[in-house]
């Protein structure tokens, strides 16, 4: 007789953890403490469960996930959208945190076949510098931006004055990232190997570090897909539409694309990949070249071997 695999889905907010099972109908309320993650533990072992399917939700989820990894559950990161239509499917127009947490049991009981890896705690100091880093970059974006209008003079300085701060502070959040990763002899290692390729600076190589450490260890194309490189078909009887990027880490994906432009300018591999391409639409260029590089970083990782090497 088939044994019934019993599942929770939490829906996960700054004050409570709504907590629901499939297929049964239980449910519960706790708040994200450490004795709140004690009960959470408790009725879960009661009723048997061993995997637990939670939406990203601001960061709150990580302490979730991190208190249910130590305690050996299976704990899965649904993709919201995919969930939100997954409800859709089953016809559940209402919206509320209980009905999200069956909602997000049931998902993660249809549509999960592959269990993915433990969160790797050790990459949360890399990941929030670089996260921070990208917003310090925003904000002096966002300063040039009203460089361009602003005509009062007063004003004009002040803004100078922040970027200047942003660049300063933006100089040390640098030197911290790089310190962090000289004292790690992996990470280290890794990083050398990565900025072996032309066109492969600082930033693109601490971001694979910490935002994608499946690098080596997939497919290219699996590899691809999970930044969100690699095209999908449109097609439809005798239809042919275009192919189309979806999905994927945006983020890291583009930290990739600036490298990518660096390389096709100084990378001669990438620079004849993307001379064969001319003629072609600038935006699939420039992705075809980005699917390249990460190609070509994947095989490196791969194989343990540098940019000479592999492009010998």
């Amino acid at each position: 007789m088939a044994q019934v695999v019993i599942v929770a889905g939490i829906d996960v907010s700054k004050r409570w953890l709504d907590v629901a099972l499939w297929p049964k109908s239980a449910t519960l309320r706790v708040e994200p403490t450490a004795s709140g993650y004690d009960q959470l533990v408790a009725w879960l072992t009661e009723h048997g469960v061993c995997r637990v399917g939670l939406e990203a939700s601001g960061g709150y989820e990580i302490a979730v996930i991190d208190a249910l990894q130590a305690r050996s559950f299976e704990v899965i990161r649904c993709n919201a959208q995919r969930v939100r239509m997954f409800a859709k499917a089953k016809g559940r127009l209402a919206k509320n945190d209980r009905v999200d947490a069956r909602t997000i049991a049931q998902a993660t009981a249809v549509l999960v076949d592959v269990v993915p890896p433990a969160r790797q705690r050790q990459l949360d100091p890399l990941i929030e510098l670089l996260n921070y880093r990208r917003r310090l970059s925003d904000w002096m974006v966002d300063c040039a931006n009203q460089l361009e209008h602003l005509k009062d003079h007063a004003l004009r300085r002040a803004t100078q004055r922040r970027v200047m701060a942003l660049q300063r502070e933006r100089l040390v959040i640098e030197h911290r990232l790089a310190q962090l990763v000289a004292a790690d002899g992996d990470w280290q290692a890794l990083a050398r190997q990565l900025r072996t390729v032309p066109g492969v600076g600082p930033v693109l190589a601490q971001s694979l570090l910490a935002m994608l450490p499946e690098l080596g260890k997939l497919p290219r194309r699996a590899i691809a897909a999970l930044v969100g490189l690699a095209p999908y078909d449109h097609d439809s009887g005798a239809r042919h539409g275009e192919r189309h990027i979806k999905g994927g880490r945006a983020t890291l994906r583009n930290v990739l694309f600036m490298a990518t432009q660096a390389a096709i300018q100084h990378n001669p591999v990438i620079a004849a990949f993307a001379a064969r391409l001319a003629g072609k639409k600038p935006k699939v260029i420039i992705v075809a070249c980005m699917r390249k590089l990460l190609v070509i970083l994947n095989a490196m990782v791969r194989d343990g071997t540098d940019w000479r090497a592999i492009s010998a």
